[in-house]
């Protein structure tokens, strides 16, 4: 008999009206018996926390008074599960919509082995339904990280990093290791945390079997927010979880990384260039 412990989703809104009623509905049809749903609200204008409490009144509701970003936005979700004895977390985007069973093929992954403590599900781009994330993979070298589309034959595989998009991570690793590091804002915590995890010999795994739709949004309007962010956050990323043997080379590479970026603002001066200039000089500062 498959064991059911106790789930608490972590839905972290952030202006999500267009979106987060169909991520609640799809939620609310898992065919999994043991979870609880807390909707921890950014400090929202558009009227989605309202409207999410007028139709989805079983779960928990969060309201921030200031926009705390993803990490600091989602701790406060996981500190009121942890509270109530948890024994996962579940993060998942505002932007998703999931399949009955995903959370039931996830435990039973996660059931097969205590060190397995960070699980995801294969996600789809929810419109072109092709595989957005099967796997994470870091590349040291080149300052960057990327989602795998592959789908390996197996039950499940390890990677090197979970995607904050749907995240379900084991009470004990947030004991051991603490929660999403505050300093970034938005981006790279989720493979920050990852990386912690397996430093503490805890296992981040893909499972086959379980199923995530992903609807992100479209980047044309907030583009240049996206790119500063993935920058800055990149950055203090590499800053802290830099292997010794690699930091002469990093140095180097973002020096070089810099000069490009000079000359692009110098001589092309396009919206790109000025916003990764940002984002350095923003890091310069932290």
């Amino acid at each position: 008999m498959m064991n059911y412990p106790k789930v608490f989703i972590i839905i972290l809104n952030y202006n999500g009206k267009d979106v987060v009623s169909r991520c609640l509905s799809s939620v609310f049809k898992l065919n999994y018996p043991n979870f609880e749903v807390v909707f921890v609200d950014n400090n929202s204008t558009d009227g989605s926390l309202e409207a999410a409490r007028r139709n989805f009144s079983k779960a928990n509701f969060i309201k921030n008074e200031e926009n705390l970003g993803f990490g600091a936005g989602n701790n406060i979700g996981f500190r009121f599960a942890l509270e109530r004895k948890a024994d996962f977390v579940l993060a998942l985007n505002y932007d998703t919509e999931v399949d009955a069973d995903f959370l039931t093929k996830l435990i039973a992954v996660a059931n097969q082995d205590e060190k397995i403590g960070i699980l995801s599900p294969v996600i789809f781009d929810g419109r072109t339904k092709q595989v957005w994330f099967s796997g994470g993979e870091i590349d040291w070298f080149r300052m960057i990280s990327r989602n795998l589309k592959n789908v390996p034959a197996n039950e499940f595989w390890e990677s090197d990093f979970i995607t904050g998009c749907s995240m379900l991570i084991r009470a004990e690793v947030c004991k051991k290791i603490g929660l999403f590091d505050e300093d970034y804002f938005l981006y790279w915590e989720d493979a920050d945390f990852s990386l912690r995890a397996k430093k503490a010999g805890f296992k981040t795994v893909v499972v086959s079997a379980s199923w995530v739709d992903h609807f992100e949004k479209s980047e044309t309007h907030n583009r240049s927010n996206k790119i500063y962010w993935l920058v800055l956050s990149g950055l203090i990323f590499f800053k802290k979880n830099t292997p010794a043997w690699l930091r002469p080379w990093m140095g180097a590479y973002f020096m070089a990384r810099r000069a490009k970026n000079w000359l692009d603002v110098k001589f092309r001066k396009t919206e790109l260039a000025l916003v990764v200039q940002k984002a350095y000089r923003d890091y310069k500062i932290i």
